[in-house]
């Protein structure tokens, strides 16, 4: 998998849309899973700038690792799909919602993740593997609206409404196996040209 023009290997792109972290973290575990398994990444922040579609187009494999924050996953999210939709041939994309609906083992799979299942439907790129990511609940970092608004959403679905609780639900084990997987992916993929 090396670059003719370069000579170095090609490296997987992994953005990145946060409010709180989280997503930051977990896609930084994904990064260095890549990496430790041969797969060089580069791990990119969407709230600075959408890459050039040279640079997706170049990638042997993007990944996506997007927060939902009320209901939606973050608009940066949407912008990095619909510039990987303008490519003739895009990528393979890996994509990883974080939301914390996937705390519920029904909730927990592509399949059932309503989050997921919506920005799958609604992208214009299909993914090559997708994965409901739990997220953290951390009420003392919230900013009070946050902090009452999510305590709500938390009552709705029978969750903590304690404002002192913080509980990371992400499957550490889950997140490295779907890195793994995306190895697997990339080197099936066509090479870079």
């Amino acid at each position: 998998m090396n670059d003719s023009a370069s000579g170095r290997t090609p490296r997987a792109l992994v953005f990145y849309a946060t409010r709180d972290g989280h997503s930051r973290t977990v896609a930084t575990r994904i990064a260095e899973g890549l990496s430790a398994d041969g797969m060089p990444a580069i791990l990119t922040d969407l709230a600075a700038s959408v890459p050039p579609p040279t640079e997706l187009a170049a990638a042997p494999l993007v990944v996506l690792v997007a927060a939902v924050r009320y209901g939606r996953h973050l608009p940066e999210a949407a912008r990095l799909l619909a510039a990987m939709a303008r490519l003739s041939v895009p990528p393979p994309l890996g994509l990883a919602s974080v939301n914390l609906t996937a705390r519920k083992p029904d909730k927990a799979t592509a399949e059932t993740n309503p989050y997921l299942r919506k920005l799958i439907a609604a992208s214009p790129v299909r993914p090559a593997l997708a994965i409901a990511v739990a997220g953290r609940l951390d009420y003392p970092r919230y900013h009070w609206w946050d902090r009452q608004l999510i305590r709500l959403i938390m009552w709705l679905t029978d969750g903590p409404t304690d404002p002192n609780t913080c509980v990371v639900y992400t499957s550490w084990r889950a997140v490295d196996e779907f890195a793994a997987r995306l190895v697997e992916l990339a080197s099936r993929a066509p090479p870079v040209r």
